[in-house]
């Protein structure tokens, strides 16, 4: 059993900083990927970004490349998404999931019904 829970959404304007924290509980965090999903109001939730189990594979949706980095601790059992660069599209909840399959399955499958997910943090950038 693995519980996540979120932190360091907020509001911030175009162009700023946030980097959110999944602190995840259980001793089995390492044997998961991880990753970072978002949903905007009335829109399907989306892939934003995965980091496999070591944490030496990462992969993004395309419209974050070059702006968001992912990253895991697995002696903090925590893993991160430092955003740069932020636009108001990329308002929305963002939520920490953990699953078995590998990270590029997680970033490859649409509507993957991962493992395990966080409760949700808002990010909300304003123009």
């Amino acid at each position: 059993q693995v519980q996540l829970v979120e932190s360091g959404g907020g509001l911030v304007q175009a162009g700023g900083s946030l980097r959110l924290s999944c602190a995840a509980s259980g001793r089995t965090f390492r044997n998961y990927a991880m990753g970072w999903f978002r949903q905007a109001p009335g829109k399907e939730r989306e892939f934003v970004a995965a980091v496999s189990w070591s944490g030496s594979s990462t992969y993004y949706t395309d419209s974050v490349k070059g702006r968001f980095t992912i990253s895991r601790d697995n002696a903090k059992n925590t893993v991160y998404l430092q955003m740069n660069s932020l636009k108001p599209e990329d308002t929305a909840v963002y939520y920490c999931a953990a699953d078995r399959v590998p990270a590029r399955t997680m970033a490859g499958t649409v509507g993957l019904p991962c493992d395990y997910w966080g409760q949700g943090t808002q990010v909300t950038v304003s123009s």
